[in-house]
């Protein structure tokens, strides 16, 4: 969506999440600013880890449908897509998820830092809200996401999953 910025950026709402992996661990903050008649969310992630778990390159990183981190991080279920024709499926409909970022870029020191902004989800009351209903949860992955979708249980939109956070009102 193309997004013109005229006014002054106020921010609305906050969110966070702490990030939790093995030898992982993170965090990510969630600004909802609001710029003349926009509506976007600036997301910051920053993220450490072994080397041997959390390896250089880029990683898949996107906000699932749940509000849970268990088993394995199983339970956050699929990409966060609300609406009528939403589609969770990680593979299938990917990287046309509401819940679909930008990948990270982990350096040879197993640290790294992503900051992007999205018009997909609201931290605000509505359809769009990460925050409303069951809530959801930031994923990382152990591998790049390629930003296209392939079929049902290909690992195609990031593999394995690698750390995770619930994403809590600030």
């Amino acid at each position: 969506m193309a997004v013109i910025l005229d006014g002054e950026e106020k921010i609305t709402a906050r969110a966070h999440a702490d990030l939790e992996g093995d030898t992982i661990s993170g965090t990510a903050d969630f600004e909802e600013l609001q710029i003349g008649t926009q509506t976007l969310v600036r997301i910051t992630v920053e993220l450490s880890g072994d080397p041997e778990k959390l390896v250089p390159g880029l990683h898949a990183v996107h906000i699932h449908e749940k509000a849970s981190c268990e088993g394995g991080f199983k339970c956050a279920g699929g990409h966060f897509d609300p609406g009528p024709a939403g589609n969770t499926d990680p593979d299938a409909n990917h990287p046309y998820h509401a819940g679909d970022l930008p990948n990270i870029e982990i350096g040879e020191d197993g640290k790294g830092k992503l900051q992007c902004v999205t018009t997909r989800v609201t931290l605000s009351p509505g359809p769009l809200s990460i925050l409303e209903g069951e809530g959801t949860s930031l994923m990382i992955h152990g591998n790049p996401d390629p930003y296209r979708g392939g079929p049902t249980g290909s690992g195609i939109s990031g593999g394995p999953r690698v750390a995770c956070g619930v994403v809590k009102v600030v």
